[in-house]
């Protein structure tokens, strides 16, 4: 069984970066998306991870926007910091930094660069033990297609075991229910926080699994909450009507608009002022754009009337 205790738990949807029209930082935009993802329900935050477009931020822009963001929540909520790279001294260098700025937990993937760069157990192992014992806080593994890394149950679990700050798992692979089981049944109380990843989109097989939390897209907190709650209050069937009600428009993130649902939810609803993407990223679909505010505003989407 995983630990009836952890630290962490519930709702960390991740944090959209905002931008000028021009691509430069928009810090006004980033506290007020800050403000509503707080106030629609969000135990937590998690910032900088891919779908904050991370990969397009320079390292002066991502030491600003922790700095930024840390401070403007003020410790309303923990609020997780990525702080994935493929170097081990650079990510303990800014898992550090992040740690000093009041980051609650670090987010790594494991080391990686492109489609073919890719380390064995051994070093991964040596990685995140390194990463922990530069550390203070809980580290967090990102189980993601992304990284191109097989991370088997077993080695994740053995590394729950063996090193001090790895107690998180974000599970976003494929058949990531039987994969959290696994991970809980052989790793016991040292996984503290089997999480649910991949925008909530398997997150009711997910919970039956053992899921202790989520790190959903930013765009629409209120709803997720309306299924993580009444689970968590053991009302399993009202949990599987609200994640039935909302699996439309998580399908429609997850499949259709990816990262830029939530910018594209907080503009349509004036929270932030520009939904652009970092280029060269291409703009959001218009079409899939608007099936996405459709199906918001069918479920009266928080977004779309937090700034009225």
């Amino acid at each position: 069984m995983a630990s009836i205790r952890p630290r962490y738990r519930g709702l960390f949807p991740v944090v959209p970066t905002t931008f000028t029209e021009s691509g430069e930082l928009d810090l006004a935009s980033q506290k007020r998306c800050v403000d509503f993802m707080i106030d629609a329900g969000s135990d937590g935050l998690a910032i900088l991870a891919n779908f904050s477009e991370q990969f397009l931020l320079a390292d002066e822009e991502r030491e600003v926007l922790t700095r930024t963001i840390l401070e403007h929540v003020a410790g309303r909520v923990p609020v997780i910091v990525t702080t994935t790279h493929s170097s081990t001294r650079v990510c303990a260098q800014r898992s550090r930094r992040a740690q000093e700025m009041g980051a609650a937990m670090v987010m790594v993937m494991p080391p990686y660069h492109g489609a073919t760069f890719r380390v064995g157990e051994k070093q991964i192992h040596e990685f995140y033990a390194r990463l922990s014992d530069a550390l203070d806080v809980p580290i967090m593994i990102q189980d993601a297609p992304a990284a191109g890394t097989p991370l088997s149950a077993e080695f994740l679990a053995h590394m729950a075991r063996t090193i001090e700050h790895v107690a998180y798992f974000k599970i976003e692979t494929a058949g990531a229910a039987a994969k959290l089981r696994e991970v809980i049944r052989l790793g016991g109380d040292a996984i503290e926080g089997p999480w649910d990843g991949e925008e909530a989109i398997t997150l009711l097989p997910d919970l039956e699994a053992g899921a202790t939390g989520s790190m959903t897209g930013g765009g629409y907190p209120d709803g997720i909450r309306q299924i993580l709650d009444p689970w968590f209050a053991g009302q399993r069937e009202q949990a599987i009507a609200a994640y039935e009600r909302w699996l439309p428009l998580i399908n429609l993130e997850n499949r259709q608009c990816g990262f830029l649902a939530a910018k594209a939810l907080m503009k349509e609803g004036g929270i932030i002022a520009c939904e652009a993407p970092r280029a060269p990223w291409p703009a959001l679909n218009p079409h899939s754009r608007s099936q996405l505010i459709d199906a918001a505003r069918r479920r009266d989407v928080l977004a779309l009337r937090w700034a009225a």
